[in-house]
């Protein structure tokens, strides 16, 4: 489900953790498979090698949907656009697809409105065709809504997977328009051990990781998982296909306990 306003991919590759040539193998395989969204960040430190991967893997431009992320140092509205030139420049394009606000700025540092006015004039200059926002809380995307429209933000991105539902945030982005998409959705592995997870599995000839994708997609959100194994990278992507009953997805609902994985100090707002 996306807003009217906007045509995100539902599928497509992440990137964080990969660095070198590990991140160069992973989205050219991931490319090669088929997969055309590639989620990327200023502070993965990967954007030089995955805008390699892309211009050799010969795939057109406009065929791709490139997603990169604005780091909290570069949130000033006077770093900002800069920084944005700079990942493009690392990208090898004039534009990625989607640039989002990777964490609110520490302590309020950057006023929401001032950040996000910048990023919204780095899409009036053409540098990147939508924005969004990531890890935003209610409040936070209340916040940017005043500054610049719900009709602007494209999509919080949020860690989100069976342990962790974050049903809050995601019904309040439904209700305003803004696609939610799930980073982490198998939990660092974690999930595919599931009891649950398995038996639902088992039940359909499929993968814990294809069940955990599928439950995500049935629910309307956006999916970036990454994996440095073309086997693991073609078989997440079968999760399309795959179709869970009610039945499934009311035992997936049933394992949220808000197990939150990324909290990181200093950096985390006040969640939901």
């Amino acid at each position: 489900m996306t807003s009217p306003h906007h045509s995100l991919p539902a599928f497509g590759v992440g990137t964080f953790r990969l660095q070198g040539q590990v991140v160069i193998d992973s989205v050219r395989n991931a490319l090669d498979l088929g997969y055309r969204a590639i989620d990327t960040a200023q502070i993965y430190g990967n954007e030089a090698e995955v805008g390699q991967a892309v211009a050799e893997s010969g795939v057109p431009r406009s065929e791709l949907f490139i997603t990169t992320k604005v780091w909290t140092d570069n949130l000033p509205a006077d770093k900002l656009i800069a920084s944005l030139k700079d990942s493009l420049h690392k990208l090898r394009t004039d534009h990625v697809d989607l640039a989002l606000i990777h964490w609110p700025s520490p302590g309020g540092a950057v006023p929401v409105a001032d950040f996000m006015g910048a990023l919204a004039e780095a899409k009036r200059l053409g540098l990147t065709r939508q924005i969004g926002v990531s890890n935003f809380t209610v409040a936070l995307m209340r916040e940017a809504i005043a500054a610049v429209g719900a009709g602007a933000i494209a999509t919080n991105q949020v860690e989100l997977h069976p342990y962790l539902q974050n049903r809050t945030v995601a019904g309040f982005a439904q209700s305003q328009g803004i696609s939610i998409t799930s980073y982490m959705t198998l939990a660092y592995g974690k999930v595919l051990k599931d009891p649950v997870i398995e038996a639902i599995a088992r039940s359909h000839s499929a993968t814990p990781a294809q069940v955990a994708l599928a439950w995500a997609l049935q629910l309307g959100y956006a999916v970036i998982p990454s994996s440095t194994r073309r086997e693991n990278l073609a078989s997440n992507l079968k999760a399309q296909q795959l179709r869970l009953s009610d039945a499934d997805m009311a035992q997936i609902a049933a394992l949220d306990r808000g197990g939150r994985m990324v909290d990181p100090e200093g950096l985390a707002p006040a969640w939901d």
